[in-house]
């Protein structure tokens, strides 16, 4: 393909590198012109490990150029590739000056182009930057969207130091569109990668790199902590970290990374606040754990507001343990958030067929007791009984039963909690906690 790039910065170069030794020829464009001189001279414009020789070879064999003249570029290729600077602001804001910049110089150039042409973002943008993007294409260029043009959020996830490497041997290649054919055409950029192509949609292309990179940090600043809480104690830290990565069913895997209620139960709570109490008592300070049951009360807050926005008493809770399956009362955020509706003047109706008042013991049973005693009083024993009984129905545990019995409901608010399936969403009467 031709393919121009615009940016000859980090992501560029490589980029333009790589492309062209997938056996597409590419033109970069740059407002530096000793950026475009050092391309077309056959030099690399950063310093990363095998670039300058792809760049060399590239040059030699006539696959790379680099120009000012973006017009020249967009008009004599059909894939544009936007990897510009999007620094941040001095309040964590992103300057997107220089993206929407390119939008208009796409504008005017496109109006001119008879052909159709596909416009890549693999900038790190905001979500929403590419329907900022098409828009002003669309309004200064007076032309249509997937009609003259297409534009498709394609991020990068390349690290300083093996950006070579990295765009060789990708995790997976992330590719959000509007429509599927142009993410199909750019995905042919990448068929020989060694890696899952996934299109998705353009939003959830854009925050992709932002949910990366805050989730790296957050690994980098709790080693850091259990290193330190470690140290405090003369524990070989990196010892203790060697057998936590080993454990790829849970500690390394998908396993609790899916949006929804909060955590409780016997072990997570107790666990947690006793690796809070030893950095305490060592006098280690440990702000990222010491987050983690704050984030956990704001997820029961949030569930608790969702309930009360709808403005109906009459609530149904189906699930009572901390999670399905089990019986275990402890911690159970569907407690709490019970507690708490009970107290304000709500009348509650239960339904949990792992829980019957009359075998609950030892410290299941003096839990729930302390939270709330009268617990008999609010259990059901039919499911479609609470239903009908009640006005707001909260799913608090995932079982397929309660999928089969809610999606006929109508004229009641569903409020689901666990993720109970993709076609309760397209329901007027259906609200999820975080979807």
């Amino acid at each position: 393909m031709n393919i121009s790039i615009f940016g000859l910065g980090y992501v560029g170069c490589v980029s333009l590198g790589c492309l062209a030794q997938n056996g597409n020829k590419v033109i970069g464009v740059d407002v530096n012109k000793t950026k475009v001189e050092q391309i077309n001279s056959g030099q690399a414009t950063i310093i990363e490990k095998d670039i300058d020789r792809i760049i060399k070879e590239q040059f030699e064999k006539g696959t790379i150029s680099a120009t000012l003249d973006y017009k020249e570029a967009i008009l004599n290729t059909e894939i544009s590739i936007i990897a510009v600077g999007t620094p941040s602001t001095s309040r964590g804001h992103l300057n997107l000056e220089h993206i929407f910049h390119v939008a208009e110089q796409m504008a005017e150039s496109l109006g001119e182009k008879d052909s159709f042409h596909v416009v890549v973002i693999r900038s790190t943008v905001m979500p929403g930057t590419c329907k900022k993007f098409t828009e002003i294409v669309e309004r200064k260029g007076n032309i249509k969207n997937n009609v003259n043009f297409a534009v498709v959020a394609n991020p990068e996830f390349l690290r300083e130091g093996t950006a070579v490497h990295d765009y060789y041997n990708p995790p997976l290649t992330l590719i959000g569109a509007d429509n599927k054919e142009f993410a199909s055409k750019v995905s042919k950029l990448y068929v020989n990668l060694p890696a899952e192509i996934i299109i998705t949609e353009l939003n959830v292309a854009e925050i992709m790199k932002y949910v990366n990179n805050t989730f790296h940090a957050l690994k980098i600043s709790f080693a850091n902590e259990i290193g330190n809480i470690c140290h405090s104690l003369e524990i070989d830290s990196n010892k203790v970290m060697e057998i936590f990565v080993k454990d790829k069913q849970l500690n390394i895997s998908p396993y609790y990374f899916k949006p929804g209620f909060a955590y409780g139960g016997s072990c997570l709570p107790k666990d947690l606040k006793g690796l809070q109490t030893l950095a305490h008592d060592n006098y280690v300070k440990v702000s990222v754990i010491d987050s983690i049951d704050k984030t956990n009360n704001l997820q029961i807050q949030k569930a608790i507001d969702i309930i009360t926005s709808c403005k109906k008493k009459n609530l149904g809770f189906l699930g009572l343990s901390f999670k399905a399956g089990t019986d275990d009362l402890r911690n159970s955020p569907a407690v709490t958030v019970i507690e708490t509706l009970f107290g304000k003047g709500y009348e509650i109706k239960i339904f949990d067929r792992n829980v019957h008042t009359s075998q609950l013991m030892g410290t299941n049973k003096e839990f729930i007791e302390k939270r709330i005693p009268h617990l008999s009083k609010f259990i059901l024993s039919d499911a479609s009984e609470l239903i009908q009984k009640s006005d707001v129905i909260i799913v608090t545990t995932k079982e397929e039963e309660f999928i089969e019995s809610l999606f006929e409901v109508k004229n009641k608010f569903i409020v689901d909690f666990v993720g109970l399936d993709k076609k309760f969403t397209k329901k007027e009467n259906y609200v999820g906690i975080s979807w």
